[in-house]
C-alpha cells in the first residue's frame, strides 16, 4: 500500500506559479503609461501657452458692416 501512495505522488500535476507579468500585461502597461505621458503633458502645455501667449488680437470691424448694424438697429449712421 505504501508503493502504491508513493508512485500516486509522483503523478500529481504541480502548478507553479507564474513569475514575472504577462506579456499582454507588460503591453498594457506601456501603452497606458504613454497615454498618460501624453495627455499630462499636453495640459502642461496648454496651462503653459495661456500664461504666455497674449490673447489674439480682434479684427477691426468695418466701416460697412458697422453702419449696416445701425441700419438694424434703427439708429441712423453719422454722417447721413
Amino acid at each position: 500500500m505504501a508503493e502504491k501512495f508513493a508512485e500516486s505522488a509522483n503523478n500529481v500535476i504541480v502548478e507553479e506559479a507564474s513569475k514575472g507579468l504577462n506579456p499582454a500585461m507588460i503591453v498594457l502597461l506601456v501603452v497606458v503609461s504613454f497615454l498618460l505621458i501624453f495627455f499630462v503633458g499636453n495640459y502642461a502645455l496648454y496651462l503653459y501657452a495661456q500664461r504666455t501667449i497674449p490673447p489674439k488680437k480682434k479684427k477691426p470691424v468695418s466701416k460697412k458692416k458697422l453702419k449696416r448694424e445701425k441700419l438694424k438697429q434703427g439708429v441712423s449712421a453719422p454722417g447721413e
